[in-house]
């Protein structure tokens, strides 16, 4: 057989094989293989990332692949969730206080001692709480922890010093910055009945009181409040006040205190209606519809029992 024969035989069984593999199924040119690679490639690394591939007994991996997962989604779904969560959370606590588990107390309780230090300034019975300057100059200005958003305000603590000596001052004021937890910054007055003013700072433990008094709780609404829109405030209540709830048909709707010792009906409702007061020992007290009289001080007939 000659060369030239070999030759052509060889070349022909060349072009019969590239033919087999072209009509073979699922070939693909050059630019698909490399993509069809590139997909493969990066499904082993979603896998094994896949919190079905690496239970945690603890939860974190769990949830870490969840927070990545909504990471790749469209921006409107985060947005969304961003939008209807916070939504929930004040539902929850408006249950919580329905029912009566929460407690109506904040961070200062009743039976509780607490442990600081007493300094003093020139107080004049005005200050955050909103309330007018007055003659009584036993009063005190709550750290700011303490006073808890207006809280505290109106409260009234039996203060001791180390020597055995007691002031019972009433919360007016909020003492910010350098005052650390547990401290109260007192009126001048207030800390003479405890310590020469030259000491400045002395320890102290306090606890709330519930002190005898023959007055009566006054509300005052705020300046500019119209039936509208109204700020409302109580003064002189025995004890801290928990909740103030305005009557709206035959329902109490709550208001939301402001860390300046108003409560607040942002759509006017209830404004000029009757009232009810609730203390932190759930005591509630009604008082009749008073007119909407801005900044003027009325008196009612009630005052929370003593403790």
């Amino acid at each position: 057989m000659s060369k030239r024969w070999l030759f052509l035989s060889a070349a022909a069984v060349l072009i019969v094989v590239s033919l087999a593999l072209v009509l073979l199924p699922g070939h693909k040119n050059g630019e698909e293989v490399k993509a069809e690679a590139g997909s493969v490639a990066t499904e082993p690394s979603a896998i094994s990332s896949s919190p079905a591939n690496s239970p945690s007994p603890s939860g974190t991996s769990t949830a870490s692949a969840k927070a990545t997962a909504a990471s790749k989604k469209p921006s409107a779904t985060p947005s969304a969730r961003a939008t209807t969560k916070p939504a929930a959370t004040p539902a929850t606590k408006t249950r919580q206080q329905a029912s009566g588990t929460a407690s109506l107390a904040g961070r200062i309780r009743p039976g509780v001692t607490y442990r600081g230090v007493a300094t003093f300034y020139d107080a004049d019975g005005g200050g955050a709480c909103m309330y007018d300057p007055s003659g009584d100059v036993m009063t005190g200005a709550m750290n700011t922890a303490d006073y808890e958003s207006s809280k505290a305000c109106g409260a009234y603590v039996l203060v001791h010093a180390a020597n055995g000596a007691t002031v019972t001052v009433r919360i007016t004021n909020e003492c910010p910055g350098d005052c650390a937890p547990g401290q109260i910054d007192l009126s001048a007055q207030a800390f003479a009945k405890l310590a020469a003013p030259s000491a400045g700072r002395i320890p102290i433990t306090w606890n709330l009181a519930s002190p005898s008094t023959s007055d009566t709780i006054s509300i005052r609404y705020k300046t500019g409040s119209t039936r509208y829109w109204c700020g409302i405030q109580a003064i002189g209540h025995r004890n801290p006040l928990a909740r103030l709830e305005v009557a709206v048909g035959s329902s109490w709707r709550q208001l939301q205190r402001a860390d300046y010792n108003y409560f607040l009906s942002e759509d006017g409702s209830g404004c000029g209606g009757a009232l009810r007061l609730t203390d932190i020992y759930g005591e509630q007290l009604t008082v009749p519809a008073l007119a909407v009289r801005a900044n003027v001080t009325q008196s009612t007939q009630v005052q929370f029992a003593k403790h």
